[in-house]
């Protein structure tokens, strides 16, 4: 759960005045920000060190290592509008969570799907997508991994006025796929969606919230849709403790009071969502991190 920082707390609570401003609406776009570029700006992807002549030819593709590295580049490379934290906020997720790469790695996500992320944050999970397409249409793209994301639609739900504002500044204010909202990821209309994503924020909301905005997912969802989420395990022992311990700080460290959690087990997420009616299997997603974080593959059944 430590591993997506700059998630409030008050996602728990009701949301402030605002709630569902489109992005396009959100003030504070950073004009001055973009005057300076950040590392690696002006450098082709195809003129990127390392790169697979042959993947351009429908030969094999980059080495994976190679691949996550460009990625990684090009997907931050967009929050450089937003300011330095911004961009150095998505330069640290999206090179240090093995979550995103994962996504792809596995093709998780519907493809041409409609995707809505609650608890967005700042919107790196729909940078990392999109620059994953774009990389596929270039013809980088490693060989074994499932094919490339597409999408209908990218939307997202924010509580924190900030991180709306950071989205609205990287991705403008008339995308044509990507949609960012100020709201409470509890009271939002989820609407008609193939893949919902909580990423580290469903602790954040008390039990009782919980289940009700886990039921109202499951009721969104098509057959063979699918819920995505990461969790922690309550009952992992000393990882968990550490991981708490630094969401904590994090928290604190941002919204200036400390947040309270409601965290659960492994064993209760998955009989919860299973009492729901999804089929889910469960992975270890710390990677080398002294974390009990899991990612659940939650699926209605077809």
């Amino acid at each position: 759960m430590s591993e997506a920082p700059g998630r409030s707390q008050a996602s728990s609570h009701r949301s402030p005045q605002g709630e569902g401003i489109p992005v396009s609406e959100a003030p504070g776009r950073s004009q001055a920000s973009s005057h300076r570029s950040p590392p690696g700006e002006g450098i082709p992807v195809s003129e990127a060190p390392g790169r697979s002549q042959a993947s351009s030819q429908g030969g094999a593709g980059p080495a994976p290592r190679v691949f996550l590295k460009i990625l990684r580049a090009d997907a931050s490379r967009l929050f450089w509008a937003a300011g330095r934290f911004a961009f150095f906020h998505a330069w640290g997720k999206l090179g240090g969570d093995p979550i995103f790469r994962e996504l792809l790695r596995r093709g998780l996500l519907f493809r041409g799907g409609r995707l809505l992320d609650l608890g967005c944050g700042q919107g790196c999970l729909f940078a990392w997508l999109l620059a994953a397409q774009r990389l596929s249409e270039r013809g980088q793209w490693p060989a074994g991994w499932a094919p490339p994301p597409r999408f209908q639609s990218l939307r997202g739900v924010e509580l924190m006025s900030r991180d709306v504002e950071r989205a609205v500044a990287a991705f403008g204010g008339h995308h044509p796929l990507v949609q960012v909202e100020q709201g409470d990821m509890t009271q939002v209309d989820v609407g008609q969606v193939d893949t919902v994503t909580i990423l580290d924020a469903l602790h954040y909301v008390d039990p009782a919230s919980q289940e009700h905005l886990l039921r109202r997912i499951r009721a969104a969802l098509p057959p063979g849709g699918l819920f995505l989420t990461r969790v922690g395990d309550a009952e992992a022992g000393w990882p968990f403790l550490v991981s708490n311990w630094v969401d904590r700080a994090v928290t604190l460290a941002r919204s200036r009071r400390p947040p309270r959690l409601y965290c659960r087990s492994l064993a209760e997420w998955q009989a919860l969502l299973s009492a729901l009616g999804f089929e889910v299997e469960t992975e270890p997603m710390s990677e080398g991190k002294p974390f009990a974080n899991v990612m659940l593959v939650c699926r209605v059944p077809v």
